[in-house]
C-alpha cells in the first residue's frame, strides 16, 4: 500500500524500502528510503489532514529553523508525507548544551509575536487553568512516586500542596510539545537542525513551551531562551511550574530516556 501511494504521487521517485517505524493511537508512520515519512491515521479525517498540511506551512513561514514540509497528502486516506530533516533528536545525545535554547528562544518567539491572523483555521486554543495542571500533576505522581528519590520527595510534595501561580489569561500559538525528543540537532555542533511534531500545536499559554525546555534543558537554557524572548518574571514562574508539572507525565510514559531525563532533572525543578 505505502509504496503504491509513493509511486502514484511521486512519480519517478523509486521505492527501495519501506519499514514501519512507529504505531499510536492517532497515526501509524512509515518510513521509506529512510528518507521519507508517510503517516497514515488510524481514524481519518480529510479535513484534520488538510488543516495539518496548511499548518506546516505556515509555520515554515515563521520560525527560523527547518520544519517537516508535506511533499503530498491524501486526505482521504489522512495520509500525509515529508522528506526526513537533518539532525538528531536532542534526547538521544549524552550531552546537552544549552546552545540549542538560543535557538528554541528565538523560534517561540518567531510564533508567539506572529500575526493572529497567520494561525486563523489552524489551531484551536489549549488552555487550562493552573489549578487543573496541578490536580493532574499530583494525580499522576501518586502513580510514580516509587521512583521518586527519597531526599527529592518532601520538595515534590510542598510544590503539590501549595497553590499555583496566577493564570495569565493570553493565549499565543505555539508547538505546545517542545520536548527535546522534538528538537533535532547537529550532534557535533549542537546547533538546532529542525523542530519536528507539530500535531499539538494550538493557541496555549506563551509560557508552557519555555517550561518544557527548563524541565529538559535546566534552569541555564531558561535563561537562554528568555534572553531572546523579553524579561517577563510572571512568565518565568508559570514556566518553572510547567516544568514541574509534566516531568511526572514522562516519568509516567516509562521509556527509559525519559526517565532518565526526569530523574536528573529533579536536582534543579526540587
Amino acid at each position: 500500500m505505502i509504496a503504491d501511494l509513493v509511486a502514484a504521487r511521486l512519480p519517478g521517485y523509486r521505492v527501495d524500502s519501506v519499514v514501519e517505524i512507529g504505531s499510536g493511537l492517532d497515526n501509524v508512520a512509515y518510513e521509506v528510503n529512510g528518507e521519507l515519512i508517510v503517516r497514515i491515521s488510524q481514524e481519518p479525517d480529510p479535513a484534520e489532514t488538510s488543516r495539518e498540511a496548511r499548518l506546516l506551512a505556515a509555520v515554515a513561514g515563521v520560525v527560523p529553523v527547518p520544519v517537516p514540509q508535506p511533499v503530498f497528502t491524501v486526505a482521504e486516506l489522512g495520509c500525509l508525507a515529508y522528506f526526513t530533516l537533518a539532525g538528531v533528536p536532542l534526547l538521544d545525545l549524552p550531552e546537552r548544551s544549552a546552545r540549542a535554547a538560543v535557538t528554541l528562544g528565538e523560534v517561540l518567539a518567531a510564533l508567539h509575536r506572529a500575526p493572529a491572523a497567520t494561525w486563523a483555521g489552524l489551531a484551536e486554543v489549549d488552555v487550562l487553568p493552573l489549578a487543573e495542571w496541578l490536580a493532574e500533576a499530583a494525580e499522576t505522581y501518586a502513580s510514580v512516586a516509587g521512583q521518586i528519590p527519597a531526599p527529592h520527595r518532601a520538595a515534590v510534595e510542598a510544590f503539590l500542596a501549595a497553590p499555583p501561580p496566577p493564570d495569565d489569561g493570553t493565549a499565543v500559538f505555539s508547538h505546545n510539545d517542545l520536548g527535546i525528543e522534538h528538537v533535532l540537532v547537529d550532534p557535533a555542533s549542537g546547533a538546532v537542525t529542525g523542530i519536528i511534531d507539530w500535531s499539538d500545536a494550538a493557541l496555549v499559554d506563551p509560557a508552557y513551551d519555555f517550561g518544557l525546555i527548563h524541565r529538559d534543558l535546566g534552569p541555564a537554557a531558561l535563561d537562554a531562551a528568555l534572553a531572546r524572548y523579553g524579561p517577563d518574571a510572571a512568565l518565568r514562574e508559570r514556566a518553572v511550574f510547567y516544568a514541574r508539572c509534566t516531568l511526572f507525565e514522562d516519568l509516567a510514559y516509562g521509556r527509559a530516556p525519559y526517565v532518565a531525563k526526569s530523574l536528573a532533572a529533579l536536582d534543579w525543578l526540587f
